[in-house]
């Protein structure tokens, strides 16, 4: 029990430094929590995302937080895009949490690590209003355990 209140406390530090600390262009940044049990195949994670700035470029990333107990050195992630214009794009992307040697990539506090990966670089949003994304896991595994969090955050680079 203590080791568990001493990890979600390091959690709660390190996120109220990084707020602190950082000065930042995000105009989106949210994580959603997996289930302990493990993240199931057929469960999503939604984002909602506003953009108001059509000039603007913006990098978008997916955020993982994974356990020292995920197994694999990768994670394949199938998304979708619902534009405000009701416009659905679909795409695949595969990340590294570790390197070759089983070395987590990240950083991370005890035995969380915290990943974050450039989903799309300098990208436009042609129209104003809510995108809708969906995230979902593209492992074997039925229920895929050891990832705590998937997030994604938003930021703004930049203005014609």
């Amino acid at each position: 029990m203590p080791k568990i209140l001493l990890n979600k406390l390091s959690w709660i530090i390190l996120t109220l430094l990084f707020a602190v600390a950082c000065t930042s262009n995000d105009v989106y940044f949210q994580y959603k929590s997996v289930p302990s049990k493990g993240w199931s195949k057929d469960s999503l994670f939604t984002f909602d995302v506003p953009i108001k700035d059509t000039s603007a470029t913006y990098n978008v990333y997916i955020n993982v937080r994974n356990r020292g107990e995920y197994r694999y050195q990768n994670i394949w992630f199938f998304l979708s895009k619902t534009t405000p214009d009701k416009k659905q794009t679909s795409d695949s992307i595969e990340c590294y949490l570790a390197d070759q040697r089983g070395k987590w990539l990240g950083s991370g506090l005890g035995s969380i690590m915290e990943m974050p990966i450039i989903y799309q670089q300098k990208v436009r949003f042609k129209t104003v209003g809510t995108y809708h994304y969906k995230i979902v896991h593209g492992m074997r595994d039925s229920i895929l355990r050891g990832i705590n969090d998937i997030g994604m955050r938003v930021e703004k680079v930049g203005s014609k």
